[in-house]
């Protein structure tokens, strides 16, 4: 007998029907509290998907670096990375995107899925100008929907709790993650020595 899954009528009678409020909770734009949810956000995941594969990569800067540019339109600057830009190369192959707004000590979530583009625009890389410099690119979201999650998966994880944060040092470091990915030949301990100048330099 298989326990899997397979049919919609299977997981629809394991877990019923979702409520109306849960309904309700999906609009296809941003109110005005969802924008409030937004503006307060440093930190966003983003979902893609593409030939290659699906990617979810984080994007984070000052509160409200997701700029609003109407009730149904986003822009998130691309800012300097390892240049794999995995998210960007699924976009030009399927638009559709999901991001996720998470607030430091908020336990409800904001999720935005859209379509997407990847805009070069002088004037829209100019509202994002950091430190006399720009994004490469801004990547800006038509809205399809919006939906705000409750509290559940970050009071069951306890993310905001400061007893249970991880001591870094328990963790391997990103060099000497390098270090064993490249079986040895990197050296790990100059580049962890080197990280912290250089992550501060490239930060934009």
């Amino acid at each position: 007998m298989s326990h899997d899954i397979s049919t919609l009528e299977q997981l629809e009678a394991l877990y019923g029907q979702p409520t109306e409020r849960a309904l309700r909770k999906e609009i296809d734009h941003l109110n005005e509290d969802y924008q409030a949810f937004v503006k307060a956000s440093p930190f966003v995941v983003l979902a893609s998907a593409g030939e290659e594969g699906l990617d979810c990569s984080p994007k984070g800067d000052p509160a409200g670096f997701v700029q609003i540019l109407d009730q149904r339109t986003l822009a998130v600057p691309d800012r300097p990375g390892n240049n794999r830009i995995d998210n960007l190369r699924n976009i030009i192959g399927d638009p559709r995107v999901s991001l996720l707004f998470i607030i430091p000590g908020v336990g409800e979530t904001l999720r935005v899925n859209g379509r997407a583009v990847i805009s070069v625009d002088p004037a829209l890389l100019a509202r994002f100008e950091t430190r006399g410099k720009l994004p490469r690119s801004v990547i800006v979201v038509t809205v399809e929907a919006a939906y705000f999650h409750c509290s559940k998966s970050i009071v069951r994880s306890a993310l905001w709790d400061p007893a249970t944060q991880v001591e870094r040092t328990s963790l391997p470091t990103p060099g000497a993650m390098h270090h064993r990915l490249s079986d040895g030949s990197f050296d790990g301990q100059a580049y962890d020595r080197e990280l912290p100048q250089r992550t501060q330099a490239t930060l934009y």
